[in-house]
């Protein structure tokens, strides 16, 4: 028979350990014992309307459910290693908040974690606002619709990801990324997709400083691009852009064409890049 866990506080090391088949409802998990691990390795848990503030709550959990909960900043490393789970409509401010996790589904979720997503695999987000220094570090094979993200270098050594009708405040984003695919999505980032392999953009608004340089198989379609200067260094290029690009320089190889280009630089080009570069009109 399921169990339910309702209205209760706990603070106590591991205070639900291994916690099997079962609903925690209005719980609380926080006080003076500081205790951590509070649903370890539990299984086919769903969690509804509880709090966090205490460390390490929802490791190696699996088959579970956390919906319109919250975990404030002291619940430091919340989900590592999880699989097969949906959060919703909750709140995520632990550092570190999530890890090594896999085949997770976030649903109108608002995070503030300065480290959150690393090296997780098969994620879902959708309708969310994050807010992270480093987001989504080595995250594979995803999916992100309606992503809000604010912070610096996100979606570096990431590959296999589609991001669709998102806004992405970042810099120095999608480094070294392979096979990402971004639709009609903005993004204002300086110096965004170096050294990335396989990098798309479709219908986006593209912002900032020295963008896509050192990029292999990177293809622009339909994407306008505003305050960018020094773009496609040593790129191999397939561009369609509307508006102007203030500058670019020195691009591989390829085909660039845009409504205007204020300057293009070609000097000290040490591997004799042969990109065609077209003004439209």
């Amino acid at each position: 028979m399921r169990r339910t866990v309702k209205q209760q506080t706990y603070d106590e090391e591991r205070a639900l350990y291994h916690l099997i088949d079962a609903d925690v409802i209005d719980c609380v998990f926080d006080g003076p014992a500081d205790g951590e691990s509070a649903l370890k390795e539990s299984r086919d848990i769903s969690v509804h309307n509880s709090r966090f503030s205490l460390r390490y709550p929802l490791w190696h959990t699996r088959q579970f459910a956390l919906r319109d909960c919250r975990m404030d900043e002291t619940a430091r490393a919340a989900l590592w290693y999880a699989t097969d789970g949906v959060i919703e409509n909750s709140v995520l401010n632990g550092v570190k908040c999530l890890r090594e996790a896999a085949d997770i589904t976030l649903q109108n979720v608002t995070a503030v974690s300065s480290e959150f997503g690393w090296k997780c695999c098969d994620l879902t987000v959708r309708d969310s606002e994050i807010t992270s220094d480093y987001l989504f570090l080595e995250c594979r094979d995803s999916r992100f619709e309606r992503l809000t993200m604010h912070g610096k270098y996100s979606f570096q050594y990431v590959r296999d990801l589609t991001i669709e009708d998102s806004v992405l405040d970042t810099k120095d984003a999608f480094w070294h990324a392979q096979n990402v695919i971004v639709k009609n999505s903005v993004v204002n980032g300086e110096y965004l997709g170096w050294y990335s392999d396989g990098l798309t953009l479709i219908g986006c608004r593209i912002r900032g400083t020295q963008p896509l340089c050192y990029c292999k198989n990177l293809r622009l379609i339909d994407c306008t691009m505003e305050d960018a200067d020094l773009g496609f260094e040593y790129s191999d290029v397939e561009a369609e852009v509307h508006g102007e690009i203030l500058s670019v320089k020195n691009p591989k190889s390829g085909h660039i064409t845009a409504d205007a280009i204020g300057q293009i630089i070609r000097e000290d080009d040490i591997y004799g890049g042969t990109c065609v570069i077209m003004v439209r009109g």
